[in-house]
């Protein structure tokens, strides 16, 4: 199974198969009127986020495993019955040593949150805590999947996503809060059956704007995962095949572009069997104010493809022509989000084309920033991750005030 779908920065997600939709909420003009969905075919690929609330620990182990779901209920029984650093430990473990965790990661990580939560009887705020940001913060979605679990009102709805990440520890902390903000779109989408509109109207009613922007990032990162209808037993309405852009061309996404832009391409290359040149071609035609946006959502698939191989990265970032630096911006920020440190992204920035250089460093510190709270930190970790001359450049990133 290969990871395609990945994170953009701190800002997306990357996704990697499985779960049921059984009984998921369908919003009917804001009614919430409840409608069962089929079950998931199990000879279809699998749901992409599966909905945290159906965990159940029973007695399946690892050296049980041989395939996706197995693996994911016995690492859920792990984090149910040891606690989520216990389990947290031995996923990185089986990472580095077994290919089939690695490549299902994301969605191992969700059930891992998801199991944590129903431990921990539904303490957000507590099972965030004891989590880690392996694989593109995948334990953090899978808690907050589960946050409108049996909500069925639309203001229900919004004041859960007032209050799920309002905690004070989430707050003081930008790359969990982030996390915390992004599963709320996953969530919403999941919850009110993949209702797109409304699910970005409850993002509108978050408290600040930042919190509001967040949001959409995880709803229309779920409208792609439900793109092909073949994961979750129906097809999301809010795609086109004969307009692979859509909707972030189309009204509904008015004060909304920036995320479904970020997300776009990962659309684009699923609808044309990963046809890299086709989707350059396609990003260099969008609305010119979404073309650079376009080709940072190109270099986050490209980085995802190759599984954050450098010399892959560069070679399919060359298909962006003149926005090559996008692709590399976007390539920078996944690597740097993936592992939730600066030393793979800084060596891909090392053998960036020389021009791009000082960009791709101001990529790494777009992130770098979100996960070292302080100035003094960022300095730090910019210094530590980055070349003298281009240490200015990621401060810039992290947004730490230069003198030059």
């Amino acid at each position: 199974m290969t990871r395609r779908l990945v994170l953009i920065g701190a800002l997306v997600g990357a996704l990697a198969a499985g779960g049921s939709v059984a009984g998921i909420l369908l919003a009917d003009g804001g009614s919430g009127k409840a409608a069962a969905q089929p079950e998931q075919q199990r000879s279809g690929s699998l749901d992409l986020h599966p909905i945290a609330g159906n965990f159940k620990p029973d007695d399946t182990k690892l050296s049980d495993c041989h395939d996706q779901l197995c693996y994911e209920q016995a690492f859920g029984n792990v984090a149910y019955s040891r606690g989520p650093k216990a389990a947290l430990v031995l996923f990185a473990q089986q990472m580095a040593a077994n290919k089939a965790v690695e490549a299902g990661c994301h969605r191992i990580a969700h059930k891992i949150g998801s199991a944590t939560l129903v431990r921990d009887r539904g303490d957000i705020p507590g099972a965030f805590a004891a989590g880690s940001s392996i694989c593109w913060s995948g334990y953090y979605h899978g808690i907050l999947e589960r946050a409108f679990y049996g909500i069925s009102t639309e203001a229900g709805l919004i004041k859960a996503a007032r209050r799920v990440c309002s905690s004070p520890g989430l707050q003081r902390n930008e790359w969990l809060l982030y996390q915390c903000v992004h599963g709320l779109g996953h969530g919403l989408m999941i919850s009110t059956g993949y209702d797109l509109p409304f699910a970005l109207r409850v993002c509108d009613k978050l408290q600040t704007s930042w919190d509001r922007t967040s949001c959409t990032g995880g709803v229309y990162m779920e409208n792609v995962n439900a793109a092909n209808g073949t994961s979750i037993g129906f097809k999301t309405p809010w795609v086109r095949d004969d307009d692979l852009v859509y909707p972030c061309n189309a009204p509904v996404a008015k004060g909304h572009r920036l995320y479904c832009y970020l997300m776009v391409t990962s659309r684009i290359l699923a609808a044309n069997g990963y046809n890299w040149k086709a989707t350059a071609t396609i990003c260099s035609r969008v609305d010119r104010a979404w073309i650079a946006t376009c080709f940072q959502s190109f270099g986050r698939d490209v980085d995802g493809s190759t599984r954050q191989n450098p010399a892959g990265d560069s070679e399919l970032c060359k298909l962006a022509g003149k926005w090559e630096g996008e692709c590399v911006y976007g390539v920078v920020r996944d690597m740097t989000a993936n592992y939730a440190g600066g030393r793979q992204a800084s060596g891909f920035c090392r053998v960036a084309a020389a021009g791009l250089k000082g960009y791709c460093y101001q990529g790494l510190g777009t992130v770098l920033g979100t996960l070292h709270p302080t100035d003094s930190a960022r300095r730090a970790v910019c210094a530590k991750f980055s070349p003298k001359r281009f240490v200015d450049a990621c401060l810039r990133g992290a947004g730490v005030p230069v003198t030059t």
